[in-house]
């Protein structure tokens, strides 16, 4: 990716310089099979936005690694609205739950909520959000034409129809565990701040949060019991210098 934008500087064909350098890259086979998903893009009706559209936000362009190529069912003028996450653990408790059902509502009117559409707090920003006529954006670690898990496959529908689903893995890539992390620098790229409800010491969305400080974003952890394992990671972060958010009126 950090090759085709030092192309994209000072290319006078980005479309030729860039397949070379793909080919290069990937070697034939690989860049055999991307030509053919491109050219069945407008067979299969898949939308994708790269880099270098108008329609990419300007804050994800400043994160270490930009996605090259976002794959998208839904509203994508979303992408150029202000964007605020919420995101914890996926075996959350009701904490988190309550925590959701008060801020979403003080949110819906001035930022689209984002998230990964994972269990637990994931799916509870969006559906928290939807309930209050919002906007959301799901960025999910696989292809659009996935549901993970598969319980949230009606929301992921919900959220196609409704808000913005993303994802930078096309169509029939087998999920990897390492897509979640990965998945997590779009978040945290996407949005203006990033607020953490409850997790363990050793969380994807400390990842989400240490990547947003990475990029000057505004993070916020609800703190929570010192005895609790869920609430370590929240109470971690605000002991190393994130906001502790106590009053959901502050946002």
């Amino acid at each position: 990716m950090l090759k085709i934008i030092k192309i994209s500087i000072k290319s006078a064909n980005l479309r030729s310089e860039t397949f070379h350098l793909l080919k290069k890259e990937w070697g034939l086979d690989k860049f055999h099979q991307f030509l053919l998903l491109l050219d069945s893009q407008s067979i299969n009706n898949l939308q994708a936005i790269n880099y270098l559209d108008d329609q990419y936000p300007e804050l994800l362009r400043t994160i270490y690694n930009p996605p090259a190529l976002l794959f998208f069912e839904g509203n994508i003028a979303l992408l150029k609205t202000e964007c605020i996450a919420i995101v914890g653990s996926r075996q959350a408790t009701d904490y988190s739950f309550r925590c959701i059902g008060g801020l979403v509502p003080r949110l819906v009117n001035r930022y689209t909520i984002v998230s990964g559409l994972a269990k637990g707090v994931d799916s509870w920003a969006h559906q928290a959000t939807l309930r209050n006529h919002g906007q959301t954006i799901a960025v999910i670690g696989s292809g659009l034409d996935t549901f993970y898990p598969r319980e949230n496959r009606n929301l992921q529908v919900e959220i196609m129809t409704k808000g913005l689903v993303i994802s930078e893995y096309p169509p029939k890539t087998s999920i990897e565990p390492w897509h979640f992390p990965q998945r997590n620098r779009i978040i945290a790229g996407l949005s203006q701040k990033v607020i953490i409800t409850e997790a363990k010491k050793r969380s994807g969305s400390l990842i989400t949060a240490d990547l947003a400080l990475e990029n000057n974003r505004d993070v916020w952890a609800i703190p929570g019991r010192i005895d609790v394992t869920l609430s370590a990671g929240c109470n971690r972060l605000i002991e190393e210098g994130a906001m502790p958010l106590i009053n959901f009126n502050d946002l």
